[in-house]
């Protein structure tokens, strides 16, 4: 049975913190990278839980599409770094279609960064070490456990804005 009251109760919600960052796209660097390394650290000093936890986003060869939260590993040249079983659904879909978009989301920043590109696997070296690397690694190894990097072609900074002139800054590459 609907609520009746949902939809009242939805737009009750608060859509954004109170006090927000400013964010002047002008004054953003070159690099995206350096930008996203710039919020993070900010999400983290200000308490932002998990401010590494972004959803991913995946779809089959039919374009069904999946989304799931997961955690970032690492960013280097290669790209944003992620691991999972290749045998799970997003293993499975990444090797149908090795196109995925993250998106990292910090209320209490009023910021989200989407970043969307291929996704390459990494060395079975890299991924076994990330496999070790775990909370509670026990030493087995797990021959399915794969490491994973989003090499970018579009990332999305977006600020938001207590007068609904949110910010947008685009990087394509």
């Amino acid at each position: 049975m609907p609520n009746p009251n949902l939809r009242s109760t939805l737009r009750a919600l608060p859509d954004f913190a109170d006090k927000l960052p400013g964010f002047d796209p002008e004054l953003a660097p070159e690099d995206p990278a350096e930008l996203f390394l710039s919020w993070l650290e900010e999400a983290l000093a200000a308490g932002v839980p998990q401010p590494h936890a972004f959803s991913l986003a995946t779809a089959d060869t039919a374009g069904n599409l999946s989304s799931r939260m997961l955690i970032l590993k690492d960013l280097d040249a290669d790209g944003w770094h992620f691991a999972t079983s290749r045998s799970s659904r997003k293993g499975r879909e990444l090797e149908q279609n090795p196109r995925a978009a993250m998106n990292f989301y910090w209320y209490a920043q009023g910021r989200q960064v989407r970043v969307a590109g291929n996704v390459v696997q990494l060395s079975a070296e890299a991924s076994a070490r990330d496999w070790d690397e775990r909370p509670g690694a026990d030493g087995t190894e797990n021959p399915s456990w794969q490491l994973y990097a989003l090499a970018p072609r579009e990332i999305e900074f977006w600020q938001a804005d207590p007068g609904n002139r949110h910010i947008r800054h685009r990087y394509e590459l």
